[in-house]
């Protein structure tokens, strides 16, 4: 009798480069190719096998040739009396016996002992698998599995949904920061809690005596930025300015017509709108802006220190001027116009002015903090990342484009509802909203959340600021959101190439449909789509998502030490109520108004935490995990790569001619996922 042929296939199993990454117990193979599988292979060689960063290689013998691999299992068992240890597996290839070589992306850590199925690396949709029952079945269950491992619930009525998990440590290791990343944030904390604690800064309760003393907070952590705020902040121009390229650059709108309440007239504004012109005449021609904090009516404010706080939802208008400067020019303290609720000017006292503009700052950091940023970054992208978990498998393109963009989004959003925002964390020591405030206001900011305020051409277009001069937000966010819309087209051409293969792509539009039922609950004067219909829709969709996961956030994250280390310029809380007259506020007025030094710091400590990457970064467009694995789809996020380094030059040239830098949107600046 003839012996059985024996077939050899060669292995290559490459762990992560992470610290502890590698592990002492075994590990075992199984091929499962399309004419049968192996048996259960031992991966042992002399030596050290699975070190952090290494790519260990073996052959292993099968009594079959198994035709093209379709997955492979791979077992994590105990070693003899070693103890176990978690491993990071970045991928495993197997190259067949004709030369045929099949790579299998993981990127993931394989906790206990275990078995792990993992799919070959080709992209591809449910429709694409339809005449394989071993294929479809592999996607049934590893979503299944991810839906039971990834629960919703609701933390707050009126807010997203989020996980299931009630501290960082309940998460599974591919969800929490890197063990690099976790020793240098708290590094960061706990430094710079030490420096505003052995000032005696932390529990000092009364007011700032005079301003100049601000500066003695966090004197070891100045940023170039923060020192031009602090020089700059009371003036009128740099007042405007920020409402463009600050912290929160898309809050400004055009105003064509001045709403009823807010009933400014031109001879109120003449002296700062110049001869020759008029109220009506700069309205028609687009150069009055205006800020309304309308939202921030009937939000409930907390005590601080013993001392109640104060809210109100002031509105601002701003005029453009013909060298391209947007100024106040009028400010209102309430919603409702009369005797009690005057209207601000310039030409008003020192004092007067500057205190409305302070519950202006005021306003504007509840709205970015709790609206621009949390929920329109974190809270909605939590969502995005949780129904992409539940619907779309490893395997599928979506997931494969999406996935590096919720990078660690999980770990801090946990960290957030833990120490952040949940009742008696830091917002409570550290904003006049406090925990129910902040609950309150989210809620319903939600409610009026719209998919055209995260597009950001729509936006734009909404918000009548298109063709702002000196809006290099706008500038630099439009350049990215068109790189992002042509790496995404790109992608999705590779993958659907009809309309009809977007309708029928089960998995994906139960995706959308989650979204739209865990985040916005089925409202559909939100705007969002729950199933899309075209290639088109897709793609917009798409980019939508990964705008918001990385830029969207960079740009409303990254500057807040820089505008809020100086105080009086990003004032958390109000301990006095708006005037309710002029002529009466003096400077010690507005220094018992302004926020105490311990509220001060507290403040800074977070916009200190929250502005800094703590290590472990992977800028836009850095992809080290090869989820894709063709070499079109090589091709895309190459060409997409080479764009961002083109914007990156063009914003540096552009940077060096201004005398403040916005440097926020540099794709290197910006992190791939919302993560801190």
């Amino acid at each position: 009798m003839a012996a059985a042929s024996v077939a050899t296939y060669k292995i290559r199993v490459a762990t992560g480069n992470y610290l502890c990454g590698g592990t002492m117990d075994s590990i075992s193979i199984t091929l499962v190719g399309s004419q049968g599988e192996s048996a259960k292979f031992s991966l042992d060689k002399c030596g050290r096998d699975f070190s952090p960063g290494e790519v260990d290689e073996y052959k292993v013998d099968s009594q079959q040739v198994l035709g093209p691999i379709l997955l492979v299992r791979l077992h994590k068992e105990r070693y003899g009396a070693f103890p176990q240890t978690n491993w990071n597996c970045s991928f495993v290839e197997v190259t067949a016996p004709q030369g045929q070589v099949y790579r299998f992306p993981c990127y993931q850590w394989i906790v206990g002992y275990q078995t792990i199925e993992l799919r070959e690396g080709a992209a591809r949709t449910i429709c694409m698998d339809a005449d394989n029952q071993t294929l479809l079945q592999h996607r049934q269950k590893e979503l299944q599995a991810k839906r039971e491992a990834y629960r919703y619930k609701e933390y707050q009525p009126g807010w997203p949904m989020c996980l299931d998990a009630d501290m960082v440590d309940h998460l599974h290791l591919n969800d929490r920061y890197s063990r690099t990343k976790e020793n240098v944030f708290q590094v960061q904390m706990v430094a710079a809690e030490v420096e505003l604690k052995l000032k005696g800064l932390l529990d000092c309760k009364n007011s700032w005596k005079k301003l100049d003393d601000i500066r003695m907070a966090f004197w070891f952590y100045r940023s170039p930025v923060a020192e031009y705020v602090s020089r700059h902040w009371d003036e009128d121009a740099f007042f405007g300015y920020q409402y463009l390229n600050g912290v929160n650059p898309v809050i400004l709108q055009k105003c064509v017509e001045m709403p009823a309440k807010f009933p400014v007239t031109h001879e109120m504004v003449a002296g700062s709108l110049g001869k020759h012109t008029t109220l009506d005449n700069e309205l028609k021609k687009g150069t009055i802006f205006l800020i309304d904090c309308w939202i921030l009516e009937g939000v409930p404010a907390t005590k601080l220190n013993g001392c109640l706080q104060y809210i109100s939802a002031p509105l601002c208008l701003l005029h453009l001027t013909r060298l391209g400067e947007m100024i106040p020019i009028a400010i209102q303290l309430t919603q409702q116009p009369g005797p009690e609720s005057p209207i601000f000017l310039p030409s008003d006292s020192e004092w007067d002015w500057a205190l409305a503009k302070f519950w202006v700052r005021n306003s504007t950091f509840y709205i970015h903090e709790v609206l621009t940023h949390l929920l329109s970054t974190h809270l909605v992208v939590e969502v995005f990342m949780l129904a992409t978990l539940h619907h779309l498998p490893m395997c599928h393109p979506i997931y494969k484009m999406l996935i590096p963009h919720f990078r660690y989004t999980l770990h801090i959003n946990v960290l957030g509802r833990v120490n952040l925002f949940a009742p008696g964390g830091l917002i409570e020591q550290a904003t006049g909203t406090g925990f129910h405030g902040v609950s309150h206001l989210l809620a319903k900011g939600l409610s009026t959340l719209t998919y055209s305020t995260l597009c950001l051409p729509d936006d734009l277009r909404d918000r009548g600021v298109e063709s702002l001069p000196n809006y290099y937000y706008k500038d630099d966010a439009l350049k990215l959101w068109e790189a992002i819309e042509s790496f995404v087209s790109g992608i999705v051409a590779l993958y659907y190439r009809s309309d009809r293969s977007v309708k029928e792509d089960s998995e994906l539009q139960a995706w959308v449909a989650e979204i739209f039922d865990k985040c916005f609950f089925g409202r559909e004067s939100s705007g969002f789509p729950s199933h899309l219909e075209t290639i088109s829709e897709l793609s917009k969709y798409l980019t939508m998502v990964i705008f918001t996961s990385s830029i969207r956030h960079a740009s409303v994250n990254n500057g807040q030490f820089d505008y809020g280390a100086w105080m009086p310029n990003y004032p958390s809380s109000m301990r006095k109520p708006p005037p309710k007259c002029k002529g009466s506020v003096t400077f010690r007025d507005i220094l018992d108004t302004l926020p105490d030094v311990s509220t001060t710091c507290s403040t800074l400590l977070i916009l200190w935490l929250l502005s800094r990457e703590p290590g472990d970064r992977r800028p836009l467009g850095c992809y080290p995990d090869e989820h894709f694995t063709e070499e079109k789809a090589k091709q895309v996020i190459s060409a997409f790569q080479k764009c961002l380094a083109q914007i990156t030059k063009e914003t540096e040239e552009r940077n060096k001619r201004l005398l403040l830098p916005y440097h926020y949107l540099s794709p290197p600046e910006i992190e791939n996922s919302t993560s801190i």
